[in-house]
């Protein structure tokens, strides 16, 4: 980055009184505003000002809270970015640097979109104005860049290079929360700076008259990271031909007087190469360490305070030639459709309207890779691509039955909240919420036998039965041990549950004939559509045998897999920092070697013209 946006380790103090008295987002709107003075409302009134409505600044403030969590107003700006690949985007940069003023902490977005000319620029920086109609793009209402700069931060600076033709614009928006509550304006002022390039020169581009500009300038200049013209005009360097770079500052704090968002570059504390929102990695369900350490691994519970976490699975379809570059370093997009076992696809019709085409949505349901270790449960909601609602729970939770289950669908046919996280409660997302309920209770009844617990389907259930008493009672340890384990509510029960609400994850025991054992097999195969099983199901009939610690074994699988996994993440992390050494070193030796061989030619180039001695 340029020198005045490098990255740092910046404070979170304001800047000699150019930051808020308190910087704490929830609280910052109670403030009592000065009344306008009678004799500017009579000037206004002259000038004929007073024939339009005012916007006071604290609609900024209130109009952000729409956003209550930070990560919803990231993924605002990041849909900016990724509505631009139409345009040429190939890469939305997310970074912190730092406000040289007062060396405190700003978030920063660049992208290489096509940029806003004058015009455009006005219009973001305006309330309400949005010219997206088109289906596939994901911003509509013309609100997502002000409710969402103003979420993360009480000030935010924009420029944007644009080249339409022949011409080719650099303009600069300031939005300052700070500015407006310092000065006790009463209407939202944003003072603009515009440039062209002529000639080969970066020239100012004044619409109105010089005197509006240079004030505009002045304000700039006062409330903003940066001290002059040429500072401002720095900010551009790296924007090569079109593109926008937005910088947030003044960034809100918790109660506790830290930063919201926490970008230590802690190695330990996970934040390298992240973005983290503090207090919220409070880890949830799993009874022993192993199982506790996978529930905090796992992306349902990651999404909640880790940056690349959620912007992981953010998008539903994996970008061709786009980057999230996050820190530094690209996200990896993840499919959680790709991370499920036991896959079905289900085809729901929903009755959108009698006079509207037939709507069609894919529904892919399955169990979690960790099942049954992990309980997590939930239905991802994707509208237009973006991610709305992560592993919705359309399911009480309390009941062991939906255990386990994740499902994916994009529903373009109902419309996003304006916060983009939840939908409108219409009937028809009503609908949508029982037909979703309904799909997990008939995978649950269909294959949840395939990850231990007990059939459901009563023709399943009495041959399960059979099985189970022609292999063989187990013995008076083995029912004692299922006894003790009933009455602690364990999870290893060797005894079937007598209703349905109880049912546990069960390990058999078996020793006796392997036909019935088999013919179950069988059965619960011929149960289930093809695609319904793949190279992950549990082969529960093995040579006329079941396995009496099957869910034990599942379980130290699941775990010692998942320690493999992050041996090899943190190896991976390791020889990635290697390789990066190693380059350096390569390019400092080479750099000596062409030196030396420069010195060397000199050095010849001065023998051979010095005369021979005589």
């Amino acid at each position: 980055m340029p020198a005045a946006m490098a990255g740092g380790t910046g404070g979170a103090g304001g800047g000699g009184g150019r930051a808020l008295d308190c910087r704490s987002f929830w609280k910052a709107g109670a403030f009592e505003s000065a009344s306008a003075p009678s004799r500017e409302f009579h000037d206004a009134l002259e000038a004929g000002d007073f024939d339009r409505a005012r916007v006071h600044p604290k609609f900024l403030h209130t109009n952000a809270t729409s956003h209550k969590w930070a990560f919803g107003a990231i993924a605002e700006l990041l849909d900016n970015a990724v509505d631009e690949i139409c345009n040429g985007a190939t890469f939305i940069k997310v970074d912190k640097s730092v406000n040289l003023k007062d060396n405190s902490t700003m978030l920063v977005f660049q992208d290489d979109g096509g940029g806003m000319d004058p015009e455009g620029v006005r219009r973001c920086m305006s309330l309400g104005f949005s010219t997206k109609k088109s289906k596939k793009t994901i911003g509509q209402y013309g609100n997502g860049f002000k409710t969402s700069t103003m979420r993360l931060g009480a000030d935010a600076i924009v420029f944007t290079r644009a080249n339409r033709g022949s011409n080719v614009t650099l303009s600069i928006g300031l939005l300052s929360y700070t500015f407006l509550r310092r000065t006790m304006k009463d209407d939202i002022v944003v003072p603009m700076l515009d440039f062209k390039i002529q000639d080969g020169h970066i020239v100012p581009l004044v619409y109105g008259s010089q005197g509006d500009w240079d004030s505009s300038l002045k304000i700039i200049l006062e409330w903003s990271p940066f001290s002059s013209k040429e500072e401002l005009l720095q900010q551009f360097k790296d924007i090569v031909s079109h593109g926008t770079k937005v910088a947030i500052y003044n960034l809100w704090m918790n109660d506790d007087g830290l930063l919201e968002l926490d970008f230590e570059d802690d190695d330990e504390a996970r934040c390298f190469y992240d973005i983290l929102l503090r207090d919220q990695d409070k880890a949830s369900g799993g009874v022993t360490k192993a199982q506790k350490e996978i529930v905090q691994q796992h992306i349902s519970h990651r999404l909640r305070f880790s940056l690349r976490a959620y912007t992981s699975i953010l998008y539903l379809k994996k970008f061709e030639n786009f980057q999230i570059i996050l820190r530094g370093k690209p996200v990896e997009q993840i499919r959680i459709a790709d991370e499920l076992k036991f896959k079905k696809l289900v085809t729901y019709k929903p009755q959108v309207a009698h006079d509207s085409q037939v709507v069609s949505v894919k529904v892919d349901v399955g169990f979690a890779k960790e099942a049954p270790v992990l309980g997590i449960f939930g239905m991802n909601v994707y509208h237009k691509n973006r991610l709305i609602m992560p592993f919705w729970k359309v399911l009480q939770e309390g009941s062991s039955r939906g255990r386990s289950v994740v499902g994916v669908l994009e529903a373009n046919f109902i419309e996003p909240a304006h916060d983009k996280q939840d939908f409108e409660r219409t009937p028809l997302f009503i609908r949508l919420e029982a037909k979703l309920r309904q799909i997990i209770l008939d995978y649950w009844k269909e294959k949840c036998h395939l990850i231990g617990y007990q059939p459901v389907d009563p023709q399943l259930r009495s041959q399960y039965k059979a099985a189970l008493k022609d292999s063989g009672n187990p013995g008076p340890k083995s029912q004692q041990k299922a006894s003790t384990s009933r009455r602690t509510g364990g999870h290893t029960s060797n005894l079937l549950p007598e209703t349905y609400d109880d049912t546990e994850v069960i390990g058999l025991t078996a020793n006796g004939s392997g036909s019935r054992v088999r013919s179950f097999g069988q059965a619960q195969e011929n149960s289930m559509e093809p695609v319904g099983l793949d190279e992950n199901s549990v082969d529960i009939g093995s040579e006329g045998a079941l396995d009496p610690y099957i869910m034990e074994k599942l379980s130290e699988e699941n775990i010692g897999l998942f320690t493999r996994r992050e041996e090899l993440r943190q190896r991976d992390t390791q020889l990635r920092q290697t390789v990066g050494e190693l380059e350096q070193q390569l390019a400092e030796t080479k750099r000596k070697c062409a030196q030396l061989a420069d010195d060397l030619r000199i050095r010849k180039s001065q023998q051979q013209q010095q005369p021979p001695y005589i």
